[in-house]
């Protein structure tokens, strides 16, 4: 399980330049644990203690109201991080993380981090990098939900969420209905009438698992 674990570890961006024995150390100090699908992992306003490596499964990140309303900010899978804000500061948790199936996580503690981290400050500046970049991130899915109509934010996801699959972006684990509306802040009622004036319209094909963008989506709607 640790070798699944320091594989993954090799993986992340900010631990790519980390030497073997370095990363063999970290791995060592960490604990792997199952969850069950739609198992709270983080909930937001917690204490923060762990950084989370996703080594098999899917999570939902996401922040809620005090109504419960949520918008969804990312969708993870096996070989992504999360909680990292937890490594450097006190602050409790400012979003939640939810499996949307069976998921098993590598746990590293904050103090076995920092103690760590100690023994390697070459990985600092890497680190704020990976920081920066989820702020500019997070920046951005303000901006979409400030600036956006729920049309535009929608082809933003999909555009987002396709890789290229010989020549055509395609979505091969393609989020619900109601995913996508917590991902684009909007009711699932309207995701529905998009996605069907979409695949009517000739723009998208869809399956029981996957969505093609087959003719590039129109601008507006």
């Amino acid at each position: 399980m640790h070798q699944e674990l320091l594989n993954t570890l090799q993986k992340i961006p900010f631990l790519a330049s980390v030497p073997q024995e370095s990363l063999v150390s970290l791995s060592a100090h960490s604990k792997t644990t199952h969850f069950p699908k739609d198992a709270f992992i983080i909930t937001e306003g917690d204490d923060t203690h762990s950084m989370f490596i996703l080594l098999s499964g899917k999570v939902r990140v996401f922040t809620s109201d005090d109504e419960g309303k949520e918008v969804t900010l990312a969708i993870q899978e096996a070989g992504s991080f999360f909680g990292e804000l937890a490594l450097l500061g006190d602050e409790p948790r400012s979003a939640s993380v939810v499996t949307t199936e069976k998921c098993l996580c590598g746990i590293i503690s904050k103090y076995d981090f920092k103690q760590w981290l100690l023994q390697n400050p070459e990985i600092c500046l890497a680190l704020l990098s990976t920081l920066s970049d989820k702020v500019r991130q997070l920046t951005d899915k303000v901006k979409q939900l400030a600036l956006s109509n729920v049309y535009e934010r929608t082809i933003r996801v999909l555009k987002d969420m396709a890789i290229d699959d010989q020549g055509i972006p395609v979505i091969h684990n393609r989020p619900t209905q109601q995913e996508l509306a917590n991902m684009v802040g909007a009711s699932r009622e309207i995701i529905n009438k998009i996605m069907k004036e979409l695949t009517k319209g000739g723009y998208v094909e869809i399956d029981h698992k996957s969505l093609k963008i087959v003719n590039k989506l129109p601008a507006s709607w």
